[in-house]
């Protein structure tokens, strides 16, 4: 699918892009070039050590800021695929600077669609990553990146004569992901203590290598202006506290501003236009520029039932204490001993 194309990853520095780097090259050795778009020149010299020029040639790294449009205009030169992970994620930061995270989840897919749809373009495939919190949102992050997943589905309205498409990802907690909970946990074990944010706390769960099959996922099948989600279990913020250290005081601290109990990753509203595909949902937009019918038929979609909705505090499959640590040694390790 990627051999001989050039494919640019934006936030190409974080946990995702670099998961989604290591799984291009070992499946797609061939690729033409691999450009990681960032604006943290730290991480990308720590991140070109892993890949030397000399065995490496096709990766190119490239700093730069999604708020510039004109540098992502020049970066996009030549490029086939763009995968959009460059975002500020962390929520009470958010909140605390609430107009950088604008500028940057917003603002930033702005441009990342106006350098895709530049005149000359080559660009044909863009895959923008979203959250569960963007689904009915209460937050400052949530709400910017519904607006960048409405912005990316809406692009593929004024394509006009491009032969580009856009889809949007949308998933749960990615396990060990910079920022989240499990590295928290395991950093702050050997204090003795695990706080609690509230104890009916649940997450949605998704391991990178997950995550990444599906953003290859919509690569490869998006047919314009879907939004995917994934069947994947839930886990208590309780279960993890316990399969991390159980020997630690686990005190409950209250949730932190803009925090949720629980996720939803498909709203009863949702539920008019969302089609399950299997391994994952599709919530389609309301305007198509292909038919529905043929879609349908393509992909086996089949409607799911009128007032439906996709929350972690209602969802069917649970983690379970002993299945965290051994996903967790599995996944994110970090000197965690069962």
């Amino acid at each position: 699918m990627l051999n001989g194309k050039s494919i640019l990853i934006t936030g190409g520095t974080g946990s995702l892009g670099k998961e989604l780097t290591k799984t291009i090259l070992q499946k797609w050795p061939d690729v033409k070039r691999l450009i990681i778009y960032s604006r943290d020149e730290q991480k990308q010299f720590v991140m070109a050590q892993e890949y030397p020029a000399d065995q490496y040639p096709m990766i190119r790294f490239f700093i730069g800021d999604v708020r510039d449009l004109e540098r992502l205009k020049r970066a996009f030169t030549g490029v086939d695929c763009v995968i959009h992970a460059a975002a500020m994620k962390h929520v009470h930061i958010a909140e605390y600077n609430p107009d950088e995270c604008v500028k940057t989840n917003i603002g930033g897919a702005e441009n990342v669609i106006k350098a895709a749809l530049t005149p000359g373009s080559t660009v044909t495939d863009v895959v923008a990553l979203s959250t569960d919190k963007a689904c009915a949102p209460i937050n400052l992050y949530g709400a910017t990146k519904l607006a960048s997943d409405k912005l990316f589905i809406a692009a593929n309205n004024i394509v006009g004569q491009q032969d580009v498409k856009f889809s949007v990802v949308r998933y749960g907690n990615v396990m060990g992901s910079n920022g989240s909970v499990i590295p928290f946990f395991l950093n702050r074990k050997s204090t003795g203590v695990l706080p609690i944010t509230d104890a009916t706390m649940t997450r949605f769960n998704i391991s990178l290598e997950d995550g990444v099959a599906m953003v290859l996922h919509a690569m490869e099948h998006a047919w314009g202006g879907e939004l995917y989600v994934p069947k994947i279990p839930s886990y208590r913020i309780t279960d993890v506290a316990e399969a991390i250290g159980p020997e630690c005081e686990h005190p409950v601290i209250g949730i932190r501003p803009g925090e949720k109990i629980h996720e939803e990753m498909i709203t009863s509203s949702d539920s008019f236009t969302t089609y399950d595909l299997g391994e994952y949902y599709v919530i389609l937009p309301q305007v198509t520029r292909w038919k529905l019918a043929d879609y349908i038929k393509q992909f086996n979609a089949k409607p799911v039932p009128r007032g439906f909705c996709y929350t972690s505090g209602d969802n069917e499959d649970f983690e379970t204490v002993d299945n965290l640590r051994k996903l967790i040694k599995a996944h994110v390790d970090l000197g965690f001993t069962v």
